[in-house]
């Protein structure tokens, strides 16, 4: 078999030209190739497109590109993580192009697939779909996506052998499997390298045919940044913890879950093995367990969507982004709880745009609004100067049209009985007196 030749991470930057389209794998700094990225800020090469998931962290991976000012244009899903990001492009010196995460990882598994693009119902009727060509499929509004190829892409693995077949690391896959897939030259960057054969048939991820050059580099904590490690203390005030109880309650044995950050992520630490729940994070794992009791972080444990390192239940599996987001997309999760900025009468979610913020980060909320069987909105029932989130029509920009199953506050539960924004429950020492005085939305009242 073949032998892929083995290179240093400055022989592979220089592989870069300016003016290309650079794929970056990784979730945050997981599975992110962070050595070649370094390597590449040194060289200085310039005018890059860059793709992603997000651009790494202040002064690591992408990031360290971003700071030199090395990039041109940044296509991915979340950048507002990074404020270098975000002050580059409110100083217009960088273009950017967002995407649903869901979307982002279809979009390259379709280049790499040789598909010119797909229609996905993720974004319709959204600021993301302006522009773009958009029909009716089987009743649903769909949104043209084209699919994504770039010159270069450095990804990232645990393994490889010596004919360049990788095999990834619990959620490491995320998006380093499509771009293996989807550009002119691909250079991986494993922990190890081994002999043909050491890494047997079924354990193999990606191919040797989609590798061209591997790069040996080992980890360190200060490569993960923030992913590192978990902290300990974590206070949680009570009326928080109620909403996440009062989610929990909905959920079914058996039920496949998806848990977006904040007031949902609450929900885990009360799950225990009789409630038979099974969590789905969207960076590629199934069957998410409790943070690790021992303190261990993100070079010992897979992480989440919230970049927190979680430990893995008994019949977990891993997979990559572009497969998770076609569970959801597939309808393969019952439930999905998020928080929210607005719902307003006819059931529409705003939680992506920040007021005040540039629209720098979309995540993965759009594929599961559309995706998930039932959407469960947590989150407080005003805002800090007192207004209401519970609206006649969100002012904010939209998530998804008619999506939101049940809304759960600090103060009340709410759900659309008849398509009617319908009062069906009080939190715990509230009144109806003041659910009325805080909510402008109209609703029914169907108290039990």
């Amino acid at each position: 078999m073949k032998q892929v030749p083995i290179i240093d991470t400055h022989t592979a930057a220089r592989m870069v030209k300016d003016g290309d389209t650079l794929l970056q794998g990784g979730f945050g700094m997981t599975g992110n190739p962070v050595h070649l990225m370094h390597a590449l800020a040194e060289l200085g090469t310039k005018d890059l497109t860059f793709i992603g998931n997000n651009a790494g962290e202040v002064g690591l991976g992408g990031g360290r590109l971003l700071k030199n000012g090395q990039l041109k244009k940044l296509i991915g899903s979340f950048f507002t993580s990074n404020p270098d990001a975000v002050k580059a492009v409110q100083a217009g010196q960088i273009a950017y192009e967002l995407l649903p995460q869901g979307t982002l990882a279809e979009a390259l598994r379709a280049g790499g697939a040789g598909i010119g693009g797909f229609y996905t119902p993720a974004s319709a009727g959204t600021l993301i779909a302006q522009g773009r060509e958009t029909k009716e499929i089987d009743g649903v509004e769909q949104v043209f996506i084209k699919g994504l190829r770039g010159n270069v892409a450095f990804i990232r693995a645990w393994r490889a052998d010596t004919a360049g077949n990788l095999q990834y690391r619990m959620t490491e896959q995320n998006f380093n499997k499509a771009m293996a897939t989807a550009a002119d030259l691909v250079i991986a960057e494993v922990e190890e390298i081994v002999p043909v054969g050491e890494i047997k048939p079924e354990h193999i991820h990606t191919p040797c045919c989609y590798v061209d050059y591997l790069v040996q580099a080992t980890l360190t904590l200060e490569d993960l940044g923030m992913s590192a490690s978990v902290s300990s203390s974590k206070k949680v005030d009570e009326s928080r913890m109620n909403m996440a109880k009062r989610a929990l309650e909905e959920l079914k044995k058996g039920d496949v879950v998806n848990l977006g950050i904040g007031i949902p992520t609450l929900v885990a630490d009360l799950i225990t093995e009789e409630h038979d729940i099974i969590l789905h994070t969207e960076n590629g794992m199934l069957g998410v367990g409790p943070v690790p009791a021992d303190g261990g972080g993100a070079m010992d444990y897979p992480v989440n969507a919230g970049k927190i390192p979680v430990t893995a239940l008994k019949g977990s599996s891993y997979f990559d982004s572009a497969d998770s987001f076609a569970m959801i997309r597939g309808g393969h999760i019952d439930v999905a709880i998020m928080g929210g900025l607005e719902v307003d009468e006819a059931a529409n979610l705003a939680n992506w745009a920040v007021p005040g913020k540039p629209l720098l980060g979309v995540g993965g909320a759009m594929d599961l609004a559309k995706g998930a069987k039932r959407l469960i909105i947590t989150m407080t029932h005003t805002n800090p100067d007192g207004s209401s989130k519970i609206v006649p029509a969100c002012t904010l920009p939209l998530t998804a049209s008619g999506v939101v199953s049940l809304i759960i506050t600090e103060l009340a539960v709410f759900n659309y009985t008849d398509n009617q924004l319908t009062l069906i429950e009080l939190m715990p020492n509230a009144t109806l007196e003041e659910v009325r005085a805080k909510t402008s939305a109209s609703f029914v009242e169907k108290l039990n």
